[in-house]
């Protein structure tokens, strides 16, 4: 029987997969063009794990399949140049080739040639005296390990080869990869015409549905299609997830094969797929996320919808070809259009959150998270609710004997440029890492995304209670009016009776957070405010 398969390419005959026609067909018009004249060079780009290697060994099976000896194909990879930008003083010039690359070519191509300079690179392709005897279709996969100024000089001379095709048999070109080859980062911009370049889509809904389909029908184990659902919802189709939730729920956490695979088991797929469970694409992720130049607009990202989202920036395109985050477009009542930064998925903001929630935060507190003899009896002893804003109390409590102690927080943590306020998302990390500590062994702490960007909420669970604190950064009397009523709003769709908001507020005044702090009812539903103050 075959299997769910996340890393690498797939085989159809040994892995669950869908065949992706249409794409395969669009990328085979543009490599083929006109078979008399000649097909395009262009682009092949996705973040990881999306299929990228896989289309290409389509391509070239399709081309064969079609065409039979009329093209040559062949592929090879970059995958060896990984590294050589960090080489100091790379012995290359505009007459030698990196020895890395003339040992690539030199191993890849049929008859093994040596090609030490540029010249005999551009010779290789000849109709007089090269190394094939008609037309070429060329695949370079992993063109993203090449550096940036070797491979301004590798697309150099393709392009002197596309403009002299009567005296070559190039073709038609793809190069493959994530970030370069759409000239990110290069002086001389993209390789080629970006409009011809091919972005390799993730899977549709549909395709999600066929590839868990198939394992139904060979393994006779079903599943219930909620969880079908929630995996299309949680990983929005990238390719390398849907296979490694695929692996898991149906291997690794099966709950045995005469076992509807359900509800229960996708909660330990969950846990287990954020904590517990190695992936090559998720620690990809998590470092980039974690570089000095990205976190801090990632973690503004979680208390913020409205930030624009223009390819042409660099830390956009960066983080959105990579797969963390993507646009999200919006036309307004008045024709306007609008684009603003979204996660890319649930699965990668949920991820994230945690990740650099430990880095803002870290993992041990300076001090304990509660008084010695606090048991939080009042906190969880009625039967009918979770008292939430008696435990932000306790939070508030921890922040002032961080402070008597002479420790702030809040030191080294991102500011605003403009005002020097603490970043709104800092608190919201901070917050959470506490109700972890406090909370350890009593009750579970969950982040929750309702509305993909702009806010968190946290959701305690006791036993059978669960309660809902609905984070959010003071900005003004009226818009805390207008939170009050969303919140009560949000918690009826929920079905809860009573929600709490944790409104951190940049002063220190605590006259002015006694002020702010209430409770009050709202469309039948209890709205407790409890203002932080954090400077």
């Amino acid at each position: 029987m075959r299997r769910f398969y996340s890393y690498g390419p797939v085989d159809c005959e040994e892995h669950f997969c869908v065949e992706r026609r249409l794409m395969v067909a669009c990328c085979l018009d543009q490599l083929i063009g006109n078979p008399e004249k000649g097909g395009h060079f262009f682009t092949i780009w996705a973040p990881r794990q999306t299929g990228k290697t896989w289309l290409m060994r389509q391509m070239k099976a399709e081309i064969n399949k079609r065409y039979g000896n009329q093209f040559t194909v062949f592929n090879f990879s970059f995958g060896n140049l990984r590294g050589l930008e960090d080489s100091p003083g790379i012995p290359w010039d505009n007459t030698r080739l990196p020895q890395a690359l003339t040992d690539i070519l030199e191993s890849a191509l049929p008859g093994h040639p040596a090609v030490p300079t540029w010249k005999t690179f551009v010779q290789l392709f000849a109709k007089e005296g090269g190394l094939w005897d008609r037309p070429l279709i060329l695949l370079i996969d992993e063109v993203d390990t090449a550096p940036p100024l070797l491979l301004d000089w590798i697309v150099g001379c393709f392009r002197e080869l596309y403009l002299s095709r009567e005296t070559n048999w190039l073709h038609g070109l793809a190069l493959v990869g994530v970030h370069a080859v759409l000239g990110i980062g290069s002086k001389h911009g993209s390789p080629f015409n970006i409009q011809k370049s091919l972005h390799v889509p993730d899977l549709t809904q549909g395709e999600v549905e066929d590839l868990y389909q198939q394992y139904q029908a060979e393994s006779g184990q079903m599943i219930d299609p909620a969880v079908v659902a929630q995996v299309y919802h949680d990983t929005k189709g990238q390719p390398g997830l849907v296979s490694w939730f695929g692996e898991l729920l149906t291997e690794k956490y099966n709950p045995g094969v005469d076992t509807i695979i359900g509800q229960e088991a996708w909660e330990e797929v969950w846990n287990a797929a954020r904590f517990l469970e190695p992936n090559n694409t998720v620690m990809n992720l998590i470092a980039k996320a974690r570089l000095p130049e990205y976190q801090g607009f990632l973690v503004k990202l979680f208390t913020r919808a409205d930030l624009p989202f223009a390819f042409h920036d660099p830390l956009h395109s960066y983080l959105y070809l990579h797969g963390i985050i993507e646009p999200a477009t919006t036309q307004h009542p008045d024709g306007r259009f609008s684009n603003t930064c979204r996660f890319r998925s649930p699965f990668i903001q949920d991820t994230l959150y945690h990740a650099l929630s430990a880095d803002l935060v870290g993992h041990d507190a300076p001090i304990l998270p509660l008084p010695p003899l606090d048991d939080l009896a009042d906190v969880f002893d009625d039967p009918n609710k979770l008292d939430l804003p008696a435990l932000l109390q306790r939070y508030t409590g921890y922040l002032a004997r961080l402070k008597e102690k002479g420790i702030n927080p809040w030191k080294e943590q991102p500011r605003r440029q403009t005002d020097l306020h603490l970043t709104e998302a800092v608190g919201h990390f901070h917050l959470y890492a506490w109700l972890q500590e406090a909370l350890f062994d009593l009750a579970i702490v969950s982040p929750a995304f309702p509305t993909g960007n702009g806010q968190v909420d946290l959701h305690i669970r006791y036993g059978e209670q669960v309660g809902l604190i609905e984070v959010k950064s003071f900005k003004s009397a009226t818009t805390l009016k207008k939170d009050r009523l969303q919140a009560a709003r949000y918690a009826q769709s929920l079905g809860f009776t009573h929600v709490t908001l944790a409104v951190f507020v940049p002063v220190a005044d605590e006259a002015v957070l006694q002020q702010l702090s209430a409770v009050e009812t709202v469309d039948d539903v209890e709205v407790s405010v409890v203002a932080i103050g954090w400077m």
